[in-house]
């Protein structure tokens, strides 16, 4: 892993191949290690950068309110120090509402982008409730007693049943979020807003990708526009984790994806 100073944090990121320039923003609880088996299927053809986002991996988590804005900004901040003017920008859920973010203020920074198991709207109440219980198990019991729980829902149960490697594998890259920073985010999480109309206004490139057993955003959640240059694709037998589950899957829609939009730009 690398690193770079942005806004006065430091932000670990992976960054390999050649060629188009492609950011894989990863989930809550994960890190840049979400996308182990998807990036060495794009870096024979692109240039893959997976940063961790700021509360996660080895990148800084610093005490106190995060909002998903200043990791929007900690995204541009890498690009900057890259001296990458356009990348195709993806994010995994909490990566998605980055993405987000980053879409509505620095649009021209990019040739495309997408919410793979993400969704533009903002949490319902029941889930802003959800958001408090989640920093309150992560302060008073820790971050594995949360993990522990978090991730089984994150699968198919079908990956439950056959794969329990996985299961194992995410869980191992969870226990390594900082809890105050897993704390932070999940505040920002719920503080995040509707920003359906920067999915429907935008004229970029768009991928929306849901997994056909997604219980956490399924795909009504993530299909919430159907314009022309947008590319809704579901993935059969996955829920919440197609990077894990069906990583060569999931590499050939985004490297399709990828050349779509560098041919419409």
């Amino acid at each position: 892993m690398e690193k770079v100073r942005c806004e006065g944090s430091t932000i670990c990121y992976s960054d390999q191949g050649k060629g188009e320039a492609i950011v894989l923003l990863h989930g809550f609880c994960g890190s840049a290690e979400y996308w182990e088996k998807v990036i060495p299927r794009l870096s024979s053809s692109y240039r893959v950068i997976a940063p961790d986002l700021r509360g996660h991996g080895e990148s800084d988590a610093p005490l106190g309110a995060y909002t998903i804005e200043s990791m929007a900004d900690d995204v541009l901040g890498l690009l900057d120090a890259l001296e990458l003017s356009k990348v195709t920008l993806l994010g995994h859920s909490l990566g998605g509402y980055v993405a987000l973010s980053f879409v509505q203020r620095y649009a021209s920074r990019l040739t495309g982008f997408g919410l793979i198991h993400s969704t533009a709207y903002p949490d319902t109440d029941e889930a802003k409730e959800k958001r408090l219980k989640s920093v309150s198990t992560i302060q008073n019991e820790g971050i594995h007693v949360f993990v522990d729980g978090l991730v089984p829902g994150l699968f198919a149960p079908g990956t439950v049943e056959s794969s329990p490697h996985l299961l194992e594998r995410a869980k191992e890259i969870g226990y390594r979020t900082p809890p105050q920073g897993a704390a932070g985010v999940a505040l920002a999480m719920r503080e995040r807003p509707d920003r359906r109309d920067v999915l429907s206004a935008s004229e970029l490139p768009v991928l929306l990708v849901a997994g056909a057993e997604d219980k956490l955003v399924p795909a009504e959640r993530t299909f919430t526009s159907d314009k022309a240059n947008v590319t809704q694709a579901t993935i059969a037998g996955v829920g919440h984790m197609s990077m894990m589950e069906d990583p060569e899957r999931l590499a050939e829609i985004i490297g399709d994806f990828v050349d779509k939009a560098v041919a419409t730009n």
